[in-house]
Order: C-alpha cells, then structure tokens, then sequence
C-alpha cells in the first residue's frame, strides 16, 4: 500500500506546478508514483456542479457552505476506489487538494476554526460516512495572498477555462482561508505537516517523502 500525500494550498499557490517536480524527481529515482487532482472538473459531474454554481448557476446553491461542501465531497466519494487502486498500485500518490481544502475554505466561509462545527461535520462525511482514506503526509504551500492571487489571475487570462470564480476572486475569503490552513498544518491536523515556502526547493520535499517511503 502506497503512501499517502495531500497537497494544499490557496487557489494559485502552485500545487500543481510543485506537485509536477517531484513526481519527475521521484520517478528518476525509481519510485512507483501516482496522482489525482481534485476538484475532478470534467470527470465528476459533482465537482462540475460546484464549478457552474461557482459561477452563477443552479440559483443559491454557491451561497450555501454546507450544499458546496457536500459537492465536493461527493466528488470525493465518488474517485474512492480509483484512488484505492492508486495506493495499491504506487509506492506514493501525491493528491492536488483533499479534505483539509474543503475544510479549510468552508470554515473560512463560515468564519469558524479549523476545529469549528462546519469541520466536525466535512470530517465526519469524508473520513467517516464516505470512508475516504486519511493521508500519511499533508503538504501546505505557504504562499501569501497576493501571490496566489496574482497567479491566479494570470492562469485565467491564459486559459477561459479556468477564469476566476466567487472563491477566488474573493480576497478576504482567500486571507481567512489561508490562517485556517495555517493553524491547521500548525496543530498537525489528521498527522504531520510539511510547510514549504515559495522560495523553497523542491528537491526538500523529494527527500522528504523519499525517506517516508524508505526509498
């Protein structure tokens, strides 16, 4: 069974981009490495409801946290046992967001903390009710908000597709949701937690998660 690795972040912070370097590093070294990205946009018709409601449809759903909690949650759910045969298959699978994101951005929502009755409720569907495996390793990219932002916006000027939507171009919800990140990667929410800055070496988190999994 392979290790397990969340990846979190705001919108922007370059969880992808830092995911793709040490899959490469990884893979040089031999290591079995396996990926999946969420929300599943264009995979799960749950995560493209969220999408759309992010964008104005499907009336007042955007405004309710639990309704878009639960949306990506489903999503979730719904990638179990593909994730499952991930693990089976891989010595490591690194997860772009995972439950700590719907967490993180709910209580910010809500202006509750990273211990509040919105997360009590996401940790109780995700690990509890949908049974979803609880990662080995959090990883926090610990990016300001302005640079996330700008990052952000730049990736939708580039691709229509991903435009800004209500949670990104809300910059107080961004700021909220960056210290509930904070103070969970600080408390070891569900494990450990790895910071890694902006300025930060990729290679350091390589050899990190080389040494979990004994490689």
């Amino acid at each position: 069974m392979g290790v397990l690795v969340a990846v979190e972040g705001l919108d922007g912070a370059g969880k992808r981009t830092l995911i793709d370097a040490v899959v490469g590093e990884l893979t040089g070294r031999g290591v079995r490495v396996g990926t999946m990205a969420f929300p599943r946009y264009g995979k799960s018709v749950h995560a493209d409801l969220a999408a759309e409601a992010l964008r104005g449809r499907h009336g007042d759903v955007a405004a309710s946290v639990n309704a878009m909690a639960l949306l990506f949650a489903l999503d979730r759910a719904e990638a179990r046992e593909e994730l499952s045969k991930l693990l089976a298959d891989n010595d490591i699978v690194l997860l772009d967001r995972y439950v700590a994101s719907n967490i993180a951005y709910s209580a910010a929502r809500t202006r509750q903390s990273a211990d509040g009755e919105i997360a009590s409720w996401i940790e109780e569907l995700e690990f509890g009710r949908f049974e979803l495996p609880v990662p080995d390793e959090h990883v926090l990219l610990a990016v300001p908000v302005e640079l996330a932002a700008e990052r952000a916006r730049r990736r939708g000027e580039l691709d229509s597709d991903r435009a800004l939507d209500a949670y990104e171009r809300d910059k107080p919800l961004q700021e909220r949701t960056g210290e509930v990140y904070r103070v969970m990667a600080e408390s070891h929410w569900h494990g450990p937690w790895w910071r890694h800055a902006p300025h930060d070496d990729p290679a350091e988190l390589t050899a990190r998660l080389s040494k979990i999994i004994g490689r």
